[in-house]
């Protein structure tokens, strides 16, 4: 059984008091498109991920609100800005990266929320019985691309009817594999 492959490019989300903090009171986030996850969209808002080395510009803000915000970079992303930044789980903020980030009205310092996500392959129950899974589980997946196929190992499996049939990876890793803009993946044993 495949499902499809996407590419996860940096971003952030933000908790209601740090959208107010970064965009003004009152201020809602803009809808640009929606995502493969139910009730996820892509906004139009921007801010800057400032790290100890330089920053990252034009970081795009994914909605809805969060209770906590998260930044969420590809391993070359936070090296270069200078944030040691874990490989977690979304929402496994604990002991995670520092940084600041600008928005148009204001600026916040997170004293953690810096992540490289781990990659992850979200499901509902029905679909994650079907790969002989079920949430919490580790495994391979083998992606096909022209003349850089890779099976990705440690990847968590993310079952829950909230969510729809899809593997994440970020932007390192893709680029790694070559992946094409529809790539698919199977589970490997």
């Amino acid at each position: 059984m495949k499902f499809m492959v996407e590419t996860s490019a940096r971003h952030v989300h933000l908790s209601p008091a740090d959208l107010v903090t970064l965009f003004g009171e009152g201020y809602e986030l803009t809808w640009k498109k929606d995502l493969s996850q139910p009730g996820q969209f892509a906004c139009e808002e921007r801010v800057t991920v400032v790290g100890p080395k330089k920053e990252l510009k034009g970081v795009s803000v994914l909605g809805p609100v969060r209770k906590q915000t998260q930044v969420e970079l590809s391993m070359t992303d936070a090296r270069s800005i200078g944030i040691a930044a874990p490989i977690r789980e979304s929402g496994d903020l604990a002991g995670s990266g520092a940084c600041k980030i600008i928005g148009p009205k204001g600026e916040i310092e997170i004293a953690e929320g810096v992540i490289v996500a781990k990659r992850h392959i979200h499901a509902t129950l029905a679909e994650a019985e079907a790969l002989g899974v079920k949430n919490g589980d580790i495994v391979s997946v083998k992606v096909d691309s022209d003349g850089r196929s890779t099976i990705y190992g440690d990847v968590v499996v993310r079952a829950s009817d909230s969510y729809a049939l899809a593997m994440h990876i970020d932007t390192d890793e893709s680029n790694a594999a070559a992946c094409p803009r529809n790539a698919f993946g199977e589970i490997v044993r």
